[in-house]
């Protein structure tokens, strides 16, 4: 049960940039980014290229770069040539399919066993010492605590503050001669840049990338940035962040129990789906059990005095 629990912090760690990623685009700047699962395998892809050629701690810029990249295309798209946020983000993720390609070589799957990743640097850091199996850990608690770090100050800045009045009011915004073109550029480039961080460090994680490995990352981020706020309904940044990561964990130690149970592969994807209708549909439930519950009183009632 130990093992099942820390496999499932190093991965909810790690996907949970990807929720951060979300919290900054869709709770900050209330844009709904559909290109997440491509801008994720870009990441990995770009990061397995460069650690491929010898520079493992290159490529967490390098994926980094790659999803500001990705984001500024989406951004563009959105504020600069009049097409929808959601159409947006199905277009760069449509594109990115065939970059990926391009970019793994015209493969479906890069193979990482004999290439040095930023963890097996971190496991030679670590050998001889107390915490020398926890090498992945180590990385994956890195990563999220400065990114959590970053956004906390970021969104106290005057730029961070303008990000985060965009999201709520962007007409407000741009009679405070502030321009929300900008502030979505940004949002979404540093979003972007932690998705790309995030694929980075799973595919070195499992040593391999494949073209697919994106797929669906979106709607886990989305479920388990909704059981976050489900779990830390208020609060300052830091608060609502950490809310974030906890959610990450949440549903990845759901996600690896149903693993444990021998559940066959092609059921997985529903058992995604199941925990992604739980976490959104809960609060709406929640709001309406009071007058669920006073409407099955209330026949309970009714069917007695008959």
């Amino acid at each position: 049960m130990l093992g099942l629990g820390e496999t499932a912090l190093e991965l909810g760690l790690i996907c949970s940039l990807t929720t951060l990623a979300l919290f900054l685009s869709y709770s900050m700047l209330n844009v709904c980014d559909l290109s997440t699962d491509g801008c994720f395998t870009l990441g990995a892809a770009v990061g397995a290229l460069v650690a491929i050629s010898g520079h493992p701690w290159l490529s967490i810029p390098a994926a980094m770069l790659a999803g500001v990249i990705s984001g500024f295309v989406t951004a563009i798209l959105q504020t600069k040539m009049g097409i929808d946020s959601l159409l947006s983000g199905i277009i760069v993720n449509t594109g990115l399919y065939s970059i990926n390609i391009a970019v793994m070589g015209g493969s479906s799957l890069l193979n990482m066993n004999k290439t040095e990743t930023v963890f097996t640097k971190m496991k030679a850091l670590l050998a001889g010492t107390a915490f020398s199996s926890q090498y992945k850990l180590f990385i994956a608690i890195i990563a999220v605590a400065a990114v959590v770090i970053f956004l906390v100050l970021f969104l106290r800045t005057r730029l961070g503050l303008a990000i985060r009045a965009t999201g709520n009011n962007p007409d407000m915004v741009r009679s405070s001669s502030i321009n929300p073109d900008m502030t979505t550029i940004v949002g979404l480039c540093i979003a972007n840049a932690f998705t790309g961080l995030s694929g980075c460090l799973l595919a070195q994680s499992q040593k391999s990338v494949s073209i697919d490995i994106g797929t669906g990352m979106v709607t886990i981020a989305l479920a388990s940035l909704l059981i976050g706020s489900t779990i830390i309904r208020r609060g300052g940044i830091a608060k609502r962040a950490i809310g974030v990561v906890l959610g990450s964990f949440i549903f990845r130690l759901v996600y690896t129990i149903a693993l444990r149970f021998n559940m066959p592969a092609f059921m997985l994807k529903l058992v995604s789906s199941i925990i992604v209708i739980i976490a959104i549909s809960a609060p709406y439930l929640k709001k309406q059990w009071p007058m669920i519950k006073r409407r099955l009183t209330h026949s309970r009632e009714n069917g007695g005095n008959n």
